[in-house]
């Protein structure tokens, strides 16, 4: 998957960790978005102040966001979402279609 790991919880993509050096711009925490959450939420980017759109996907999958492990706050942003899985936020996380 794009040279990266991805992360289930139950049925739920979550995540994609991705530790590359081609492209390594994209690297970090990649966090799935569900399809109820919105990508442009302030309070999500207050929450995530590094948060960015992923270079290697264009604008083809807006619903997927970069915690760039090069950010000043890499750790505790990746904390963070960590947490939120915990808690079952239901910002993050949805059912991958299938490919048949």
């Amino acid at each position: 998957m794009f040279s990266g790991f991805a992360v289930y919880l139950g049925d739920h993509l979550v995540f994609m960790l991705r530790d590359s050096p081609k492209s390594s711009r994209d690297n970090g925490v990649w966090l799935v978005l569900s399809a109820t959450a919105n990508p442009k939420d302030p309070k999500l980017r207050r929450e995530f102040p590094s948060l960015r759109s992923i270079e290697l996907l264009g604008d083809m999958i807006g619903h997927w966001l970069l915690i760039p492990s090069d950010g000043p706050n890499f750790e505790a942003e990746a904390l963070h979402a960590c947490d939120l899985l915990l808690r079952r936020d239901p910002r993050l996380g949805r059912i991958p279609k299938s490919r048949r």
